[in-house]
């Protein structure tokens, strides 16, 4: 027995040895575990102790405690060790300056009709126009009954409508809206409601069957078609920077009378012809003209008192020529190297 615990000394310097040279956690647990552990080997020579003879048991336990702590200590001291020389090696490896300028962060950005029709928005509400919302799926009176357009009128084969089963449609033009805002707002009223419509319709360089438009009315006593001609020409200057040549072409739609098509002279080839103006130097912008009376009945509104004017603004063309885009089917195209550039 006295030879069994006289190998406390031998274990002693091997665990040390040991743990000393322990290359991770890993492998100093696994020393931890046989050496401190429930079957380890501090567990056994204390098991053993109820078998050495009365007048050896002090010194014994003496050793086997020796032993214990000076594996716990190595263990702590190696642990400490092991723990600085990751952090060192870290530093060494991946050193960060903290002072350094953080990673520049990619940052979305506002599609280009959108920033137009922002800007479209400011334009106006600096002339006094207030700025109207309506729904995009609409309903038969307010995209063609209440706009003088009854079901068995011809203008409603122009329209490429989007008919939906339950009878509903998705509108056609933002038109709609000026029905809405006239019933909900009397006279004076000035206005424009930006916003996307739909066509059922072949799509080329200058057509497409999902783009946006921005509708504008003025109504008030007195009010002409010089009223919509200073108007238009002020939004082009302020949206071109410059003037703009606009020419006003006779033009039926059933919600004016008398109605007009605004062209503008074609900013992409300078009049020369391109796919854009089909080849004849002219784009087509807007239609407008005098609000026809039966539409203001239909709003509630006198049309022996009042008068006023509508337009429709078609915002994808107007941004081609504002930047020269030749093609309007980039802006639903999904191709960021376009998107990006603005």
């Amino acid at each position: 027995m006295l030879e069994t615990l006289e190998t406390i000394g031998s274990t002693q310097a091997e665990a040390l040895q040991a743990i000393a040279n322990a290359p991770d956690d890993a492998v100093l647990e696994a020393l931890r575990v046989a050496y401190l552990g429930k079957k380890g080997h501090v567990k056994q020579f204390y098991a053993l102790l109820g078998k050495v003879p009365p007048e050896q048991k002090a010194e014994a336990g003496q050793r086997i405690n020796a032993l214990r702590d000076a594996v716990e200590t190595a263990l702590s001291e190696r642990k400490s060790a092991l723990q600085a020389n990751r952090y060192a090696d870290l530093a060494d490896k991946e050193w960060l300056d903290v002072t350094a300028p953080g990673l520049r962060q990619s940052r979305g950005r506002l599609h280009p009709i959108t920033q137009i029709q922002y800007e479209i928005e400011d334009i106006f509400r600096s002339m006094g126009f207030d700025v109207f919302d309506g729904p995009q799926v609409e309903d038969d009176y307010h995209n063609f009954e209440a706009l003088n357009i009854p079901a068995d009128h011809p203008a409603r084969d122009m329209q490429d409508t989007f008919w939906l089963t339950n009878g509903r449609l998705l509108r056609t033009h933002t038109s709609s809206v000026q029905i809405r805002a006239m019933q909900q707002h009397k006279p004076p009223l000035r206005g424009i409601s930006p916003g996307r419509v739909y066509r059922y319709e072949a799509t080329d360089a200058s057509h497409e069957n999902t783009f946006y438009q921005v509708e504008g009315l003025m109504v008030d006593k007195d009010i002409s078609v010089a009223h919509l001609i200073y108007v238009m020409k002020k939004l082009l200057r302020e949206i071109f920077q410059k003037d703009v040549e606009v020419r006003l072409r006779p033009g039926f739609f059933p919600f004016v009378e008398p109605g007009f098509e605004l062209d503008i002279a074609c900013l992409i080839c300078s009049g020369s012809g391109c796919a854009v103006c089909k080849h004849e130097g002219w784009v087509e912008l807007l239609p407008c003209g005098a609000i026809h009376p039966n539409v203001l009945r239909h709003c509630n509104i006198d049309p022996e008192v009042y008068t006023g004017f509508a337009f429709g603004l078609g915002l994808n063309r107007l941004v081609m020529m504002r930047y020269g885009i030749n093609d309007i089917r980039h802006f639903q195209s999904g191709n960021l190297a376009f998107l990006e550039q603005f």
